[in-house]
């Protein structure tokens, strides 16, 4: 790798990440500010005009609140599950297309990461399945039965829910005939994959809401009965990082999405205009948000069992019949596949 590529990868890594925790601020001012209107409130309006200093507020309150361990926690474990957690959230957009190639400087280069790289869906798929085990130490090193139960509970949500989510790519790869997030999107042109893969874009949203632990699926957390869930005992920045993971975690299966299902970076004019690209991609995000804030905002949370058995009973077998039917429908009409 030479000294210019290394260093515009550099640039678009921390560009990346900044971009990322920025868009977690905001994410929780936006979501708290659509629970106020769609529950008759006004949400937070005092720091700031119109509240948008009260993210920075919030940064700060959690900086300067004392940190506790519980004396028979396992230390070393307490301290690094929070970390196990957010980094998986920020590493995951490293394959996703944000746009074409653009000119910078007399340099072509490309508005993605890591690249257009072959395997970008497996890249994904293992990436996100690392999160869970920072939530089950977590949950265990806290010497806590409410947190552990939390974690435990985590485990077993991410496992079921994972197997529905995994096959639910797996109508896209067949369609696109590649598992490069590049190609996938590039044929979705000109007719997106939520249109020819319906049944695999609702699979996959309500696998991603159980995986991001977000009501009606939000179990580990149920206060009712587990207080707060794997982080009962954590508070200050270790909390902070649970929480980040949280949200960065929506922007991240809101972006895949809209990769996979409504055309990523696609729409008029980016073959003329390659830096409207990313403007596309950020507007079907920003309505995929809005989308899961509006489910938290009218959904109850479900029963643990009845969520268990949607996973395993409902969603899995069909996922495998979506799978089957792509399948025969790729070799009856091979003019669907790409």
């Amino acid at each position: 790798m030479d000294a210019a590529l290394l260093i515009e990868s550099v640039i678009k890594a921390i560009l990346m990440i900044a971009i990322l925790l920025f868009g977690f601020m905001y994410l929780t001012y936006m979501e708290r500010r659509l629970l106020g209107r769609f529950q008759t409130r006004i949400g937070p309006n005092r720091a700031g005009p119109f509240g948008l200093l009260q993210p920075i507020a919030d940064g700060i309150k959690v900086i300067f609140k004392e940190e506790l361990i519980p004396a028979e926690a396992e230390k070393l474990i307490f301290i690094t599950a929070p970390i196990a957690t957010v980094i998986p959230a920020l590493i995951i957009l490293a394959v996703v297309p944000f746009g074409g190639t653009v000119t910078i400087f007399g340099r072509s280069v490309s508005l993605s990461i890591a690249g257009d790289i072959n395997v970008g869906i497996l890249y994904i798929s293992a990436i996100a399945s690392i999160s869970v085990y920072g939530i089950v130490l977590a949950g265990w090193s806290s010497n806590n039965k409410y947190a552990t139960m939390g974690g435990l509970r985590s485990s077993a949500q991410m496992i079921s829910y994972e197997l529905a989510l995994g096959l639910s790519l797996v109508g896209p790869i067949l369609m696109a005939g590649s598992m490069s997030l590049d190609k996938i999107v590039q044929a979705q042109n000109p007719i997106p994959f939520f249109i020819l893969q319906p049944i695999a874009m609702v699979i996959y949203m309500i696998a991603a809401l159980a995986e991001i632990n977000r009501s009606p699926f939000d179990m580990p957390e149920a206060e009712q009965e587990l207080t707060a869930g794997y982080h009962t005992e954590y508070s200050g920045i270790k909390y902070a990082l649970f929480m980040m993971t949280e949200y960065i975690k929506m922007i991240v299966v809101s972006v895949i999405a809209a990769t996979l299902f409504f055309g990523g970076y696609l729409g008029p004019g980016v073959e003329s205009y390659p830096w409207l690209g990313p403007v596309y991609l950020f507007i079907k995000t920003f309505l995929l948000l809005f989308g899961i804030i509006w489910i938290r905002a009218t959904s109850p949370r479900i029963r643990y069992d009845r969520l268990m058995s949607l996973g395993w009973k409902v969603m899995l077998p069909i996922a495998l019949l979506n799978v089957f039917l792509t399948g025969v429908l790729i070799i009856v009409f091979p003019g669907l596949a790409a």
